[in-house]
């Protein structure tokens, strides 16, 4: 029998892996290791965390020399069990990673969705550990993996050399028969708008967390290339200048001006050295969904919505007046708004006149302390205006009121930190198809993230 490879000191070792629902009955089970003791491992979590009287509910628990590490989530708890001193942030990271691939699978990972696919969760949990050592939590080769093992059954077993080259191969992440009868690419550019506003309305601090989601269907093993109006250092000013010599040529309207991104994370499919030459996203996609990219922009962010408050403090009463303003181009509009006011602790009551809010409903709540102003289908260079009156108790100790700040949550049909795809091109050599026989489409979503404006 060969001798298993050992990783060095500091590796990640799990023993097991266990999922409970929110009453502590045990789900899933699967022991990796025979360092521990499987059932007393269950009792002692069980009675210890999901029980405690305490309420202890630390990420990592250490009992008996062993190490608990848990993510509770969708009121389920995800266990892992370690022995060793192992790398805690490896084993956090893995099971991240290993619930956003059974999301890919089959859904949330709810108590509903693993008791439906226990025979999935049992076979994914027997490729991403070998004997506690994470292997691989890519969702698209374990598909390869997963699909051909159904395709087995009843056809005399596995083609071993076909998975091989598939998983541990230059493009693992993509079948080679795949086929449709369209061809079809949907490109979706998500952004978190974060944001501080002085009560002055000037901006103390922006940054935009975004992400490029493609959904591919295409046959065979397309070459997609992909640009972005990315301005980064000098092999920059050649993709700028490579782009607008392709707009001419495609009598396209004029594109938006580069921007500068702080961070950049792709997919493992992009072709990382093209993209250090030339600024441009070269890739081989897996099929189905997947993000390409990931980045982050802390400069010239245009904050959609601009939010004023005036505060007039009475005797006994405070009357404030919120004014929001959509800083967007009016060709565009915002489907749905919600603006947070909050309120003090020490109101008694709370009147918002009928004539209060020139657009949309405004609602006090207590629980909340806040009043919640909803709006919908707001056009870009408009302005609305809520208006209400606090009334406060009297009590011997004024206590001054901390004024925490407003928060937004809306979304927009465009990016906030102005990235454009500028090209998506696609060609199959071997079966002969490029851009002219592919439907595309390409839709932007900018949402708030952490939006305050202090007053």
């Amino acid at each position: 029998t060969p001798k298993r490879c050992q990783p060095g000191k500091g590796a990640t070792m799990i023993s097991a892996l266990f999922v409970y629902n929110h009453k502590g009955e045990l789900v899933i089970s699967r022991t990796y290791r025979d360092d521990i003791d499987t059932k007393t491992a269950l009792d002692t979590f069980r009675a210890n965390v999901i029980h405690s009287r305490t309420g202890v509910r630390a990420p990592v628990n250490t009992i008996s020399n062993k190490s608990y590490m848990h993510i509770y989530r969708h009121q389920v708890w995800f266990v892992a069990v370690t022995a060793d001193n192992t790398n805690a942030t490896m084993v956090f990271s893995f099971m991240e990673k290993f619930m956003d691939t059974c999301s890919q699978f089959f859904g949330e990972f709810t108590e509903i969705n693993v008791k439906n696919n226990f025979a999935l969760i049992y076979e994914l949990l027997d490729e991403v550990l070998d004997f506690g050592y994470p292997q691989t939590t890519d969702p698209d080769a374990l598909k390869v993996l997963s699909e051909d093992s159904r395709d087995s059954k009843g056809k005399g077993g596995l083609d071993v050399n076909k998975i091989s080259s598939q998983v541990t191969g230059q493009i693992g992440w993509r079948r080679q028969d795949i086929s449709y009868r369209h061809n079809e690419l949907w490109l979706d550019v998500e952004e978190k708008v974060s944001c501080v506003i002085s009560p002055s309305g000037q901006m103390l601090s922006a940054h935009c967390a975004g992400v490029i989601k493609m959904k591919c269907q295409l046959s065979g093993m397309p070459d997609c290339k992909f640009g972005i109006n990315d301005m980064l250092g000098e092999a920059a000013k050649k993709f700028e200048a490579a782009a607008k010599k392709d707009a001419a040529k495609s009598k396209k309207k004029e594109k938006k001006s580069p921007i500068a991104i702080d961070d950049l994370t792709f997919h493992q499919c992009v072709k990382l050295g093209k993209f250090d030459s030339n600024r441009s996203i070269s890739f081989i996609p897996p099929d189905g969904e997947f993000d390409l990219m990931k980045y982050r922009t802390t400069t010239n962010i245009k904050l959609p919505f601009v939010v004023t408050p005036m505060i007039q403090e009475l005797p006994d009463a405070i009357e404030i007046t919120v004014v929001v303003r959509s800083d967007f181009d009016s060709k565009f509009t915002s489907p749905k708004i919600e603006v947070t006011i909050p309120t003090p602790t020490n109101a008694s009551s709370v009147f918002i006149p009928s004539s209060g809010t020139s657009k949309g409903k405004a609602k006090y709540k207590g629980g909340a302390n806040a009043v919640v102003w909803r709006m919908k289908n707001v056009s870009g260079g408009k302005t609305a205006q809520c208006q209400f009156r606090i009334d406060l108790l009297k009590s011997a100790k004024k206590k001054k009121w901390v004024r925490p700040p407003i928060r937004m949550n809306f979304e927009v049909p465009f990016a906030p930190s102005g990235l454009e795809v500028w090209y998506l091109q696609v060609r199959e050599n071997k079966l002969g198809y490029d851009d002219t026989t592919i439907r595309k489409w390409v839709r932007y979503i900018g949402s708030s993230g952490d939006y305050e404006s202090r007053i």
